[in-house]
């Protein structure tokens, strides 16, 4: 088999490409960033690209977003996305078309190497293959994903306000509400979220977090935390 490897540790690439040649493959480019990807798998034409998720120059989701392209470009072509990290909102894109032929391993998790031979040759039979901790984020994504879609829009604006670090009285003024409403609406927002009351009074800064998770942010400056 044909592959393709894409890896900015110059260790751990050479170590990838010995390992498939050891099993038999031939390992047709060895890539230390994707700035050439592109070109270099319509060149060589392999059947199966191996990347990291963090490459050059950023390293940061350079390798997913390869990935990504390499799919949108070659939809039969099989992707194993090597990383220390899951990447949760790339991996969901990635893994939200059907087609096979994908593979999101943690660099940490691989014991066995015939294990991630077995793997290596699923994926190119077309096969999808998760770590199990990719496959757990994935799902508590999709958990949050679906309890804020339980909020209504007037409770979404009321929770995004909040976001901001506003009191209730501040977003009673925003929003032309009484207090009165306010409260409800936050009281609603907090049952559909699933948080119960507690004595430290946590659950404004859990309804906080959610919101922001969903949305991909970061806590601003003077948010509650």
């Amino acid at each position: 088999m044909r592959v393709l490897i894409c890896e900015d540790s110059v260790l751990l690439r050479e170590g990838l490409a010995r390992l498939l040649a050891d099993a038999g493959h031939d390992v047709v480019a060895a890539l230390p960033d994707a700035e050439h990807l592109a070109r270099v798998v319509t060149e060589h034409d392999p059947q199966l690209c191996v990347l990291d998720v963090r490459l050059p120059p950023t390293w940061s989701d350079e390798g997913v977003r390869a990935a990504l392209a390499l799919r949108a470009a070659h939809p039969r072509l099989p992707v194993l996305v090597l990383s220390q990290y899951v990447e949760e909102r790339y991996a969901a894109e990635l893994f939200a078309e059907p087609a096979g032929g994908l593979g999101y391993l943690l660099k940490d998790r691989v014991v066995d190497v015939a294990d991630f031979l077995d793997a290596v040759g699923r994926i190119a039979a077309g096969a999808t293959v998760l770590d199990p901790e990719v496959v757990a984020q994935l799902l508590s994504r999709r958990a949050r994903d679906e309890r804020m879609t339980r909020l209504t829009d007037r409770e979404r604006t009321v929770l995004g306000l909040l976001a901001e670090g506003r009191s209730n009285q501040a977003v009673a003024g925003t929003l032309f509400l009484s207090p009165a409403s306010v409260e409800k609406h936050i009281t609603a927002i907090f049952t559909k979220l699933g948080l119960e009351r507690d004595e430290a009074g946590n659950r404004r800064v859990l309804a906080v977090l959610a919101h922001l998770e969903q949305r991909g942010a970061t806590p601003q400056q003077g948010a509650p935390r």
